[in-house]
């Protein structure tokens, strides 16, 4: 795909954030939105996957670790042809299969059902060594949050991956630098994010996350990286694509009224 069309298919799935949160009257946008280029990167251009065959043995595998940004996982699949659009205004409703976080047993292309923050890291690193023993090719990548990356449990996860040379793992973390509470430097700071992951044997690329050139150049250089996991620190802009979410961190877990939907719907159609 062209960048072009890639940023179309980005504002699509911003849409269909914006559009789910709205509906829902819950959820977390401000997360969701920062993501959407790495996510629509990894399921267009990236991913050796198949939505008419979404459990092939052979894929690759994506694990939304920080689970509460599931608006922009389902915006994304919902786009990439997994089930219909229109499902994303059901989400958190009552007998919806699109919950509040991931669930892999009822959700075509969920990989892996999250929401407890720092336990996704730890299941991508299994799949990665289970990808090794089988003498398998396929690839794992796992989306982690700045916030989350206090979780003691990532670390664990990374010293495993680091010390079995998975290769074959590609982390990325949402770095936007907000989390529930306040901005990261507020809270508990697990800066720098760099060098921790060296430590743990990661080889890391730091990018602008919103940018698909340097998106497609990490993963690309993810891809030649033989004898370790590599560790994509992707800095973004938390809300990005409408105006008033970009950078607040009240729009972490807030849906928008009727008329903030508006703005931001009238916002991503200009773009």
């Amino acid at each position: 795909m062209t960048n072009q069309e890639l940023q179309q298919k980005a504002l699509d799935v911003r849409r269909g954030i914006v559009t789910a949160v709205h509906s829902a009257k819950s959820g977390h946008p401000g997360g969701s939105l920062s993501a959407a280029d790495i996510m629509t990167y990894l399921y267009f251009e990236e991913m050796n996957i198949n939505p008419s065959n979404p459990g092939d043995p052979d894929r690759d595998r994506f694990v939304l670790s920080k689970g509460h940004v599931a608006p922009a996982l389902y915006s994304t699949l919902a786009n990439r042809g997994y089930f219909p659009v229109e499902d994303l205004t059901t989400l958190r409703h009552t007998g919806s299969y699109l919950q509040g976080h991931p669930d892999m047993k009822h959700i075509p292309g969920v990989d892996m059902s999250s929401g407890s923050l720092g336990q996704g890291l730890s299941a991508a690193v299994g799949m990665a060594l289970a990808g090794k023993l089988d003498n398998k090719d396929y690839r794992v990548y796992a989306l982690l949050g700045d916030g989350e990356s206090e979780e003691g449990q990532i670390w664990e996860a990374a010293m495993f991956a680091g010390f079995r040379k998975l290769d074959n793992l590609v982390v990325i973390v949402d770095n936007n630098n907000l989390q529930i509470d306040g901005s990261l430097d507020q809270v508990c700071s697990p800066n720098p994010l760099d060098k921790k992951f060296e430590a743990f044997n990661f080889h890391v690329i730091s990018i602008d996350g919103n940018n698909f050139d340097e998106i497609a150049a990490a993963l690309k250089e993810a891809k030649e990286t033989k004898g370790m996991p590599t560790a994509i620190i992707a800095h973004t802009v938390k809300g990005k694509g409408v105006s008033f979410m970009e950078n607040q961190v009240g729009w972490h877990g807030k849906a928008p009224n009727d008329e903030e939907f508006e703005q931001a719907m009238a916002e991503l159609g200009r773009a």
